[in-house]
């Protein structure tokens, strides 16, 4: 009976998840979502081509992470599989700390680590823990594998991450961190791939553009400066996330509007980015269809900010030869991208219109200095392989938990 691996990704009101027949590399069978988990939960399973698992619950409905878990269980069992059984599953963990800088199989110890490092990912950690514990309280003998967004940044060098505070603090694990690392991860690797025939670009920026957003600088494929620190606020201005922000701020905050830790964590969170700087919306789509000019004003913003960030990392690297864009506002948004490379063309980028409209990959002129491309990140893939690995370092011996 051929095994397969399944991919977990919990976020606050749902679960992303996919299933990869655990061969060498992974190869995906299907991919989902319930999302909703705590008001009106909807579920949708496809293959890549048809939509082969939907269902909706009632209005009201909270079903939770542990819910979702035993439904998605449950499903599998009746069918779902054919031939495959379940070997392991994977976990998107966002938060890995200081020394968590490799896939590792899960056990009581380890997610007692992860819920220490809750505070500094208080929007996903949480989730990613709850993720864990719902499968071994449904299937205790099935094997877990967490993956770090934060551990393929542990190779930058020691000043790219350090702050300036007292060192009783950074002793304590204040530090720059970085988090999409699994995504940057995949996006090198497929680098890697593109340029098989000729040496891979040495000095890359790669822009991960969602909702959560941030970019990196690569060299030789490896981290070596990141715009997310310590938690996943700071850098580019994002959907309901400020970013960067002076420190000076949230002094004034707390004096002047009398806010305590957790508002703050309401307003720098949840409140602004996208959302507070337009009053309209956080979703890109809406906000490039809209004619309001604090529309306007948002999107001037989000793109200044990634400019003047490109140059920070352009700063660290000595030098660009590769930008690359990624995530679902990377991946989608024409207008954006142009925008970015035009603010590029400093640093010889010539951007070729009509590729970019067409999505890529390879979005800038055959004469350009720097070359800008469109790579869709996949970060299912990434943990599928890393959990793969993990097993198959252990011995092949399983004990599956989901079969038909």
């Amino acid at each position: 009976m051929p095994e397969a691996l399944l991919v977990l990704n919990a976020g606050s009101s749902s679960l992303k998840f996919s299933l990869f027949r655990a061969d060498d590399p992974p190869r995906p069978l299907l991919r989902g979502q319930i999302e909703g988990l705590l008001t009106r939960a909807r579920f949708l399973a496809s293959d890549g081509a048809t939509v082969i698992g939907e269902k909706e619950w009632p209005p009201g409905t909270r079903l939770g992470h542990q819910g979702a878990i035993e439904f998605l269980f449950a499903w599998a069992r009746n069918g779902l599989l054919g031939e495959h059984r379940i070997s392991g599953v994977g976990h998107r963990v966002a938060h890995g700390g200081a020394g968590l800088v490799a896939p590792s199989r899960i056990d009581d110890a380890l997610v007692a680590e992860l819920e220490a490092l809750v505070p500094l990912a208080p929007l996903h950690q949480p989730h990613n823990v709850a993720a864990i514990k719902a499968v071994a309280a449904m299937a205790p003998a099935l094997r877990q594998v967490a993956c770090f967004d934060t551990a393929f940044h542990h190779t930058q060098p020691p000043v790219a991450r350090a702050v300036a505070l007292p060192r009783r603090y950074t002793d304590e694990g204040v530090r720059r961190y970085g988090f999409h690392g699994l995504s940057y991860e995949y996006v090198a690797s497929v680098l890697s791939r593109e340029h098989s025939a000729a040496a891979p670009p040495e000095r890359t920026v790669v822009a991960h553009l969602g909702n959560g957003a941030s970019m990196c600088a690569l060299r030789g494929g490896r981290s070596v400066a990141t715009t997310m620190s310590f938690t996943a606020l700071d850098g580019l201005m994002m959907g309901t996330r400020c970013g960067a922000i002076d420190p000076g701020v949230l002094l004034y905050l707390i004096d002047r509007h009398h806010m305590n830790g957790l508002a703050l964590e309401q307003l720098l969170y949840e409140e602004s980015g996208l959302l507070g700087v337009s009053g309209i919306s956080s979703d890109m789509r809406t906000l490039l269809a809209s004619r309001d000019v604090r529309a306007a004003e948002a999107l001037d913003l989000f793109v200044y900010r990634i400019s003047r960030e490109l140059g920070s990392l352009v700063a660290a690297l000595g030098g660009l030869d590769a930008l690359v864009f990624t995530g679902g506002i990377g991946e989608n948004a024409v207008p954006i991208r142009a925008r970015v490379c035009r603010d590029a063309r400093w640093l010889g980028l010539e951007l070729d219109e009509q590729a970019n409209a067409s999505g890529g990959p390879l979005i800038s002129t055959m004469d350009s200095h720097v070359a800008a491309w469109v790579i869709p990140t996949d970060e299912e893939s990434m943990i599928a392989l890393h959990t793969r690995r993990v097993l198959e370092s252990e011995g092949s011996s399983v004990r599956p938990e989901l079969q038909r």
